[in-house]
């Protein structure tokens, strides 16, 4: 059975995971669900990590995003690394390396525009006029396959993309995999960032991916800003606070919400500009209570989503399964929970199936690599609103591979 690697450094930009697993292809030609084994968590270097805050703001000229795409592609080889020596392995003993690098734009598929697209139109048109999504993403692949001399597929966005569908959330082809064979309808949540919801089935067809609105960036932010911490720890913060309730019904008047899945955000909708028009206007708040307002937040919009697009194509839903940064934050974690108790859900860890909640995210993109590397289908149409089928990622093969020397 073959070890996979998978690196992770999400919306939320809390570092860097890397997890090892091992994974093989089942009896229908999808892989088996992977088994993880081990995981390691480094963080970002701060001379990366202020290029990287300053790229989100675009603030960074292309020829320091070039030299900090590479920098990056060393620290994922370094985090791969690391993650070698501390299981016994080499490069050989190790099929692929999957990520998606680290997200620096995305804008998501205007449909409105999309569905009003003249025949006519040209190829070009899709992206100069005619609202087709797209995004950057850095860590160069080829740094990352040089210095630790395995495969890597990466940049599993662009081909969604090309295919008018969201790119992201990216979580629905690990959780096919992982619980098609159930017998029944699971639905995951993972709060990055963003936070985002799985319908997940054995038919691909009767499946839904898609964000509820945010996770952790709002929370972050104000905690930097305000406390000049990179989080809220536990969430001490948050359950020291009242909530704001004037501006939890702003919040959740967010334009965002009239979307229809699938939908996704980024940090446009939910960034740094609109929290900080928060903070500027509600400057007399304590920051106890605007981060237990923000917290709500994430809170109600989970509970909304699951509501309004899970719940009548499962009414019969038992279970949320959980899992990303988020889940470490236990005021969150306890008040989500609350909420869709009311609606007889239970909210429940990914730790119950076999996959970290803390790694999750990194174990979708070594399946996906898996997949891609095979080229087996890993999108899932029905969940993305992209057109068809298609193999997501872009592969790098591994320098020892080369022929003809």
């Amino acid at each position: 059975m073959p070890y996979i690697i998978g690196l992770n450094s999400g919306s939320s930009f809390d570092g860097i995971d890397a997890v090892l697993c091992t994974i093989e292809v089942g009896a229908d030609s999808h892989p088996e669900p992977p088994h993880y084994k081990d995981a390691l968590t480094i963080d970002w270097p701060e001379e990366l990590r202020s290029l990287v805050v300053r790229a989100f703001e675009n603030d960074l000229t292309i020829f320091e995003l070039a030299r900090l795409n590479y920098a990056a592609g060393a620290l994922y080889a370094e985090a791969t690394n690391s993650l070698l020596a501390k299981n016994g392995l080499s490069a050989k003993d190790v099929d692929v390396i999957g990520y998606d690098g680290q997200t620096i734009y995305q804008e998501p598929p205007d449909r409105p525009k999309i569905a009003a697209i003249n025949k006519e139109s040209s190829l070009l048109d899709r992206w100069t006029k005619d609202g087709y999504p797209c995004g950057l993403f850095i860590v160069e692949s080829g740094v990352v396959a040089a210095l630790t001399n395995i495969t890597t597929v990466t940049q599993f966005r662009p081909v969604d993309h090309a295919l008018c569908g969201s790119g992201a959330p990216l979580m629905q082809y690990l959780d096919f995999v992982a619980f098609r064979g159930q017998g029944r309808p699971i639905v995951t949540l993972n709060i990055g960032g963003i936070a985002n919801l799985q319908l997940a089935n054995s038919d691909r067809s009767q499946m839904m991916a898609f964000d509820t609105g945010p996770g952790n960036v709002m929370i972050d932010h104000i905690m930097r800003k305000r406390l000049g911490k990179e989080y809220d720890k536990d969430g001490e913060t948050a359950a020291e606070g009242t909530i704001i309730e004037p501006l939890l019904e702003e919040l959740l008047g967010h334009k965002f919400f009239a979307r229809k899945p699938p939908r996704s955000a980024w940090r446009l909708d939910f960034g740094s500009t609109y929290a900080e028009d928060i903070l500027q206007r509600y400057s007399s708040a304590s920051t106890e209570d605007l981060v237990a307002t923000f917290t709500m937040f994430t809170a109600r919009s989970v509970e909304r989503a699951l509501v309004d697009f899970i719940l009548p194509k499962a009414p019969a839903l038992q279970e949320v399964v959980a899992s990303g940064g988020g889940t470490r934050n236990k005021t969150l974690f306890k008040w989500l929970g609350e909420r869709i108790a009311a609606h007889g859900v239970k909210l429940v860890l990914s730790d119950a199936y076999g996959m970290p909640a803390a790694y999750k995210e990194a174990i979708k993109f070594a399946t996906l690599a898996f997949a891609a590397k095979r080229g087996l289908a890993n999108n899932i149409p029905a969940a993305s609103g992209a057109e068809r089928f298609a193999v997501l990622g872009k592969l790098t093969l591994a320098p020892r591979l080369a022929k003809g020397v």
